[in-house]
């Protein structure tokens, strides 16, 4: 047994009031995991996305590698978390880590524009890296989609990158 992850989300946000209200209602998560190396080296923000976590849930700000050593540690099956991170790089090292993610899929809610990127919808926006990791997670199995709340329809972003003019490619 492993943990019955709920919701597999990456957002440059991470946990917000979408995600502490709407969805945490939606999937009824037991513990939020924000995963992301370098929050968890900020005390403030560590700070801010605890107190941010809505009534009845926890929520812990960890690393990588810390995500993928407790997923595979059986003290954690019962564990239904919301699985936050802020890249898709980040999520695409907990699959290479060995999280199965096969029933959820990869929500994307939001991603933050910086030089160099392109806006793929109107909230995601997505540079080479970002668009490689997407690509490993397609070929991982895994589908990837943007959906800021549960009633909005899913939308598969694959199309959107090759569109955008990234392709997969090969390693």
């Amino acid at each position: 047994m492993t943990m019955m992850i709920r919701l597999a989300r990456i957002d440059s946000r991470l946990l917000h009031g979408q995600v502490a209200t709407v969805w945490t209602k939606t999937v009824a998560p037991n513990r939020i995991l924000v995963v992301s190396d370098s929050v968890a080296q900020d005390e403030l923000r560590k700070m801010l996305i605890v107190q941010a976590a809505p009534p009845g849930v926890k929520a812990n700000v960890i690393t990588v590698d810390k995500m993928i050593q407790i997923y595979h540690e059986p003290l954690f099956d019962g564990v239904k978390p919301l699985i936050l991170t802020d890249t898709p790089q980040n999520m695409a090292r907990l699959v290479a880590g060995g999280l199965d993610f096969k029933a959820t899929g990869i929500d994307i809610g939001s991603l933050a524009y910086s030089a160099g990127m392109v806006m793929v919808t109107n909230a995601i926006a997505v540079g080479p890296s970002e668009a490689a990791a997407l690509y490993q997670l397609q070929a991982a199995g895994l589908a990837i989609f943007a959906q800021k709340v549960p009633t909005d329809k899913r939308v598969d972003v694959m199309p959107l990158l090759a569109k955008n003019g990234f392709e997969a490619t090969s390693k």
